[in-house]
């Protein structure tokens, strides 16, 4: 931060702290922040499974705030949300998930704080597509954004073009800032990790780090992986992530026995990718995953589909390698295939994903470029 520049309060307004990856980006974007001159404070609406991302919150120095919001549309809610703001007296707002863009908004609005607001999902072209539940969900928090959001931010310019050609805002409007992650490096060694988790110490390992949801092709990998066991038979998957599809997943991985391992959740995201030799990303759809960035700040190269805001993070042939939508599982065993046969090639991309991440997706870099547009709110 310049000398120059003052200290921005702002202030995050998130719908939970679970385990999706907007609630676990918030603790790298703590760590950005101070070189931004961002003096971060964070409120959550409702406390969903003992909010698993507050912890790392903790361990950057900021206690998460729980407000406890009932319902979407609710009077009282909202004036829990305002009384909330009124204590932290932030320069300026930050909303995450929906809900939070509601409540912060409307909030924010009557003590006259401006708001930005972060889009994290691709947005369907339509919401024909939705049920009728779901439709007015979504048109209510788009248009919460459009008339009390300054600024809509979105993660990936493929989840900005989406947004726009549904048309949910004005082009004018909607920026793109990629996130980041504060790099860390692995507190234990390879092996070291590996045995912790069962792992042969040189057995081919290929990691899978996601929410445990319909759409993040476990089903895919899991068949890709039992087809490439003929020709590696140590070879092991290794499913982060916890989530609704958890029993599927379990019952689809039950077949290959020890060749798959299941962690749940986990904060050691960056140790597990470091004992990995591949990242696994065979979703159908996705704005921005953090485990491609995690990836790469670890030198792990990728295979991912060619969906949403995945490639303006996998270069294909330089940092890792892209396979068609939708995911299929022939793509993805010979892609797979292709990384765990050849090392040397393998080693190349991975230095890759290394230098791409250095140069775009730190979490400095990150804040520093959220605190230009705080900036441009304020000024306006």
């Amino acid at each position: 931060m310049a000398e120059t520049e003052r200290a921005l309060r702002v202030h995050v307004l998130i719908d939970s702290l679970n385990w999706g990856g907007a609630e676990t980006l918030l603790a790298d974007y703590a760590a950005g922040a101070p070189a931004a001159g961002i003096e971060l404070s964070v409120g959550y609406l409702q406390d969903v499974n003992g909010s698993p991302s507050a912890p790392a919150l903790r361990a950057r120095g900021i206690e998460p705030q729980l407000i406890g919001v009932r319902r979407l549309l609710d009077a009282e809610s909202v004036w829990r949300v305002r009384r909330h703001l009124a204590r932290v007296r932030p320069d300026v707002v930050h909303t995450h998930l929906g809900a939070a863009d509601v409540h912060g908004t409307m909030a924010a609005r009557t003590l006259r704080v401006p708001t930005v607001s972060t889009i994290h999902l691709v947005a369907p072209p339509s919401t024909a597509t939705l049920d009728r539940r779901e439709a007015a969900r979504e048109r209510l928090m788009a248009t919460a954004r459009r008339y009390g959001s300054r600024r809509v931010i979105a993660v990936s310019d493929a989840a900005r073009d989406a947004y726009l050609r549904a048309g949910l805002d004005h082009a004018s409007r909607v920026v793109t800032v990629h996130n980041g992650i504060a790099p860390r490096a692995p507190r234990g060694s390879r092996a070291q990790t590996r045995a912790q988790l069962g792992l042969p110490a040189d057995a081919p390992v290929v990691a899978m780090v996601s929410v445990l949801r319909a759409g993040k092709g476990h089903d895919v990998a899991l068949a890709a992986i039992a087809a490439l066991r003929q020709r590696h038979p140590q070879l092991r998957l290794l499913v982060v992530g916890d989530g609704p599809a958890r029993d599927e997943v379990q019952r689809l991985a039950r077949p290959l026995g020890d060749a798959v391992v299941l962690t749940g959740f986990r904060r050691d995201v960056v140790e597990l990718l470091a004992a990995s030799d591949v990242l696994l990303l065979p979703s159908h759809m996705d704005a921005f995953p953090t485990a491609l960035l995690e990836a790469g700040s670890v030198g792990v190269p990728a295979v991912a589909t060619a969906v949403g805001g995945i490639p303006e993070i996998v270069s294909d042939g330089e940092t890792g390698l892209l396979i068609d939508a939708p995911p299929a599982a022939g793509a993805v065993e010979a892609a797979l295939g292709r990384l765990l046969e050849d090392p040397a090639l393998r080693a190349r991309l991975g230095a890759g994903a290394r230098a791409r991440f250095a140069a775009r997706f730190t979490a400095e870099r990150w804040a520093g470029r959220c605190r230009q547009i705080y900036e441009d709110v304020l000024a306006r």
